[in-house]
């Protein structure tokens, strides 16, 4: 039985903002995170493509893959207002207080089928998942190429018609078949790179307008 939650962080998970050899970027988007009482810099990458893309409707719901630490669910709250439902899923527990159009689910997003809520079509369904890196590029681009490949059929599964998609990819071998399946199932695909990323990142992000 998936575990839902609505309660209090630790700010562990995605984007932490703990940059490697003293990135005074990251820790700058840290600190404001922390003012913004957002759990993780990683928020800004999503506000970016918000603001660009528009990919978050006003009164729609909102499906957020690999939700921890929770800055997405936060931000992607206040996009849809009060009339909308944003929902989350992680293997993490998802430890902050959450606005009350918030669920969170602690599960893996294969069991996704089983939970009622999910029946009705979704205008959105967001993905900040990444793979625990090794240290080799081919190996880590592969297995984000394996969460983005599962985000996607989640996505073509539980997306309305004219629904959008946004998934972060690592850049390797594998990312033009990922573009290409995108491609086939959305009206308008764009990659693109938050200011907001590590320069040194090789993640990128699929911005999908319009399901099939």
């Amino acid at each position: 039985m998936a575990k839902k939650s609505k309660g209090l962080s630790k700010g562990s998970g995605k984007g932490t903002g703990k940059g490697s050899g003293g990135n005074e970027w990251a820790d700058h988007l840290t600190q404001r995170a922390k003012a913004e009482n957002y759990p993780a810099r990683s928020v800004y990458k999503l506000e970016e493509i918000q603001k660009k893309f528009k990919v978050i409707r006003p009164g729609s719901q909102v499906l957020d893959l690999g939700c921890a630490p929770g800055s997405w669910l936060l931000y992607a709250a206040k996009q849809v207002g009060g009339k909308g439902r944003v929902f989350g899923i992680d293997l993490k527990l998802i430890e902050i207080k959450l606005p009350d159009n918030v669920i969170a689910i602690q599960d893996n997003i294969l069991a996704l089928e089983s939970d009622d809520f999910l029946k009705e079509g979704f205008g959105a369904v967001l993905s900040d998942m990444a793979p625990a890196t090794t240290g080799r590029k081919d190996v880590d681009s592969f297995r984000s190429f394996e969460l983005c490949h599962m985000a996607l059929k989640t996505a073509e599964k539980f997306l309305a018609p004219n629904g959008n998609f946004v998934c972060k990819i690592f850049q390797g071998n594998e990312f033009k078949k990922f573009e290409q399946a995108v491609k086939s199932a959305f009206r308008e695909c764009k990659t693109f790179k938050p200011e907001s990323c590590r320069k040194q990142s090789k993640e990128i992000y699929i911005i999908a307008k319009g399901k099939k």
